[in-house]
């Protein structure tokens, strides 16, 4: 599966964005799919994931409360609605994808990546 993620940009702490993943290629309804981020000079880290069915998902600790991670299969797409946005949350969203039923946190367990937006929030 092929992914793409758009929707970053520049907002000022305390504002919203939210952030589509598309998919092409196959059907993302058989993939547990998750957001990490990269800010410059740090490591990945995991964002949030949503099961194949959405009925389950995981935030990580820095974005829980404040952003959620949907999907809709019918349109082959993911969201990360972000809230309550924060200078630390400035980075590099990724999309990525994988098969199995478990909402791991581990981005070496995503085999399929999109090549990520841009989220800068200014204070």
């Amino acid at each position: 599966v092929q992914l793409q993620a758009f929707g970053g940009g520049l907002v000022q702490a305390g504002g919203s964005l939210r952030l589509s993943c598309a998919a092409s290629g196959r059907t993302i309804s058989i993939y547990v799919m998750g957001w990490f981020r990269q800010a410059p000079g740090k490591e990945r880290e995991f964002v949030a994931a949503i099961n194949w069915s959405g009925a389950r998902t995981y935030n990580g600790d820095s974005v829980k409360g404040r952003f959620t991670i949907s999907r809709d299969d019918t349109k082959n797409t993911v969201y990360l609605a972000m809230n309550s946005l924060k200078p630390e949350d400035t980075a590099v969203y990724y999309c990525a994808a994988r098969l199995g039923e478990a909402l791991t946190t581990d981005y070496k367990n995503f085999g399929s990546w999109g090549q990520g937006t841009l989220v800068t929030v200014s204070s």
